[in-house]
């Protein structure tokens, strides 16, 4: 029997019991009349507003939260060479053509103001600035190009008990995809577990999912850094990742809440957090047993942390944050919400004019030539090591 296996062997009595308790202590708490305490759901990213003028075009608009002052993960303990970089360009009959330097790739989604996404746009329509100095846009992708997906899935014990929406739902976004878009699954605790390398066979996707089972502990910043690191760093083209979790962190080692911000910054991956609040239900079972307290207690502190961190990560990598509510059908809306705006989005790319020094932060600006438009973009990245490929 795996360390693993006999992990979830001693939980589950206890895990069980909770359940029961937790019925009778919602029942209750019905029947009382009074509300469990609440947390209040993450607000929009900054950037989903866009800046106008009476020239005729739209601008995303740089996120107005402070950037922390802090030394990018450049080989974050490890390797050098393990760390993502765009040292390759796709071009359109999906070949590579290689660069002498880092080329910046921008995910932008384009909105108008009705919430509807725009498509049919050209290169031509958009223009990109890095520090306020307009950059030639190198590389062009629509929004028909596929595109490398992580589904990171946090299994600690205290969303077990949403164990069998998050497969529903996680298989239901898989099925929205396009054949030739490839999936990768993998879930934490207080480990890491791979269930499925990146593929397009369904089958083989459908299967990883429905191993997704519970542990202890909650390594979320470890597990953010090894998919964007090892799973992604060396993938070129669109690839996102979609991160089903509460936003605490629990048991990581080899990362924290700055280092991983930072590298996600500087790589070129775009970050959908789902936020699903835990607080009320780790209460609820923390407050009825001693061991349990210790076992699942987390301050709301620790939470308000979780919920910024995530809206962070969406932020700085262009994404967006969705929450999972207490409606039966809220993570699935949050998954469907996430495959449209990977089928909308648009790709851009460009070398630098001017090469920064290592960890420097650079601000971007994306420009499309139409008024009343809302474009999400990343609004910003960071320095990398600058080796040529």
């Amino acid at each position: 029997m795996t360390n693993r296996a006999m992990k979830r062997t001693v939980l589950n009595p206890i895990f069980g019991a909770c359940v029961s308790l937790a019925g009778l202590i919602s029942t209750a708490s019905a029947q009382s009349g009074r509300p469990s305490p609440k947390l209040d759901p993450p607000a929009a990213p900054a950037q989903i507003t866009a800046r106008e003028n009476d020239q005729g075009f739209s601008e995303s608009v740089p996120s107005r939260r402070p950037r922390r002052s802090f030394t990018p993960p450049l080989s974050g303990g490890k390797n050098d060479g393990d760390r993502p970089r765009a040292a390759k360009a796709p071009t359109a009959n999906g070949s590579v053509i290689k660069v002498e330097t880092e080329l910046v790739t921008v995910p932008v989604s384009v909105l108008d103001r009705q919430g509807l996404y725009v498509t049919g746009l050209e290169r031509s329509d958009f223009t990109i600035f890095e520090d306020g100095i307009e950059q030639k846009i190198a590389y062009f992708g629509a929004s028909e190009k596929p595109f490398t997906v992580i589904l990171l899935l946090d299994t600690s014990l205290s969303t077990n008990y949403k164990i069998e929406q998050i497969r529903e739902a996680a298989a239901a976004f898989v099925g929205q995809l396009r054949s030739q878009d490839t999936v990768g699954v993998i879930e934490f605790d207080g480990n890491i577990h791979v269930l499925a390398e990146p593929t397009s066979d369904r089958q083989r996707i459908y299967r990883a999912i429905a191993k997704a089972d519970f542990g202890y502990g909650t390594s979320l910043y470890d597990s953010v850094y090894y998919t964007l690191r090892k799973k992604l760093g060396k993938v070129s083209g669109r690839k996102a990742v979609v991160l089903f979790t509460d936003g605490v962190d629990t048991t990581s080692d080899d990362a924290g809440y700055d280092t991983t911000l930072a590298f996600a910054e500087e790589s070129d991956t775009v970050i959908f957090p789902i936020y699903y609040n835990t607080f009320d239900w780790k209460k609820s079972q923390s407050g009825s047993n001693s061991i349990l307290m210790d076992t699942l207690g987390t301050t709301p502190e620790e939470y308000a942390l979780g919920r910024k961190y995530l809206l962070e990560l969406a932020e700085y990598t262009g994404g967006r944050i969705f929450r999972a509510g207490p409606a039966a059908d809220s993570l699935s809306a949050a998954f469907r919400g996430i495959s449209e705006e990977l089928r909308r989005q648009y790709n851009l790319g460009y070398i630098p004019d001017k090469t920064g020094t290592l960890g420097q932060r650079k601000e971007i600006r994306v420009r499309v030539n139409r008024p009343d438009l809302v474009i999400r973009a990343r609004d910003s990245y960071i320095v990398g090591s600058g080796r040529k490929p």
